[in-house]
């Protein structure tokens, strides 16, 4: 049994169907202009998008230099002097020299200057830093046997405001700062068979002192340690 296809209706007038075809041709480029409209929309949003999280981001980034630049401006400046190691030979006006030797031994010392700067000393040292109390001097002399500074002042004779100067000469290490009690001046400044004696903190020769005789290379032990031993009494840095 055969089949036979239908003919495909259409309307017999030309005229209608140029109509039909147009319109499908209309219906066409509306929903093409629909589809590039709502493109652009969206172009649009993410072209937005970028520039808020842009907008955002270089805020930020502003934000984050301005807070280095504000840590390295506003920053408190260091307290912590800076000297060359090793002394060159110069001349100190007020600066006493002395020969002590330098064995260990227990118990106290009769010491010949006042404070010590140098002599037998205990075979612990005293670890660097600044001290609220007076040190033994055994302990202390050790100290200056590696090359330290010990910065000692009377209390009685000296204010607050001038032991704070005081601080303002000590490096990071190799340097102690105690009270000492009736040694006879204000402020006494002393290393290994050296000392200087001033009556005002203000004095540019304590920093001379410490130029020169700071981790000196003429005492018996340059470059041993100044930590890892005997904390004192009244230790706060």
């Amino acid at each position: 049994m055969s089949t036979q296809k239908r003919p495909q209706q259409s309307s017999g007038n030309p005229a209608k169907q140029a109509q039909i075809a147009q319109s499908l041709k209309q219906q066409r480029e509306a929903q093409r202009q629909e589809k590039l409209a709502e493109y652009q929309r969206q172009l649009k949003r993410r072209q937005r998008g970028r520039v808020l999280w842009w907008t955002v981001g270089s805020v930020a980034a502003v934000a984050v230099v301005a807070a280095v630049v504000a840590s390295f401006v506003f920053a408190p400046a260091s307290k912590q002097a800076s000297y060359d190691i090793g002394g060159t030979g110069a001349e100190i006006e007020g600066v006493e020299t002395f020969s002590n030797t330098n064995t260990h031994v227990e118990g106290t010392v009769d010491y010949e200057q006042t404070p010590p700067a140098g002599g037998p000393h205990n075979a612990y040292w005293l670890n660097c830093g600044v001290y609220t109390e007076p040190q033994q001097n055994e302990n202390a002399v050790h100290s200056l046997e590696h090359g330290s500074v010990w910065v000692t002042y009377d209390p009685e004779l000296v204010s607050d405001d001038d032991v704070e100067t005081l601080e303002g000469y000590l490096p990071s290490s190799y340097a102690l700062l105690s009270p000492y009690p009736d040694m006879g001046t204000p402020i006494a400044v002393s290393a290994w068979n050296a000392q200087l004696k001033v009556d005002s903190a203000d004095d540019e020769r304590i920093a001379d002192f410490f130029e020169e005789y700071w981790r000196n290379d003429s005492v018996p032990e340059p470059g041993a340690m100044c930590t890892g031993a005997i904390d004192g009494p009244g230790k706060v840095g």
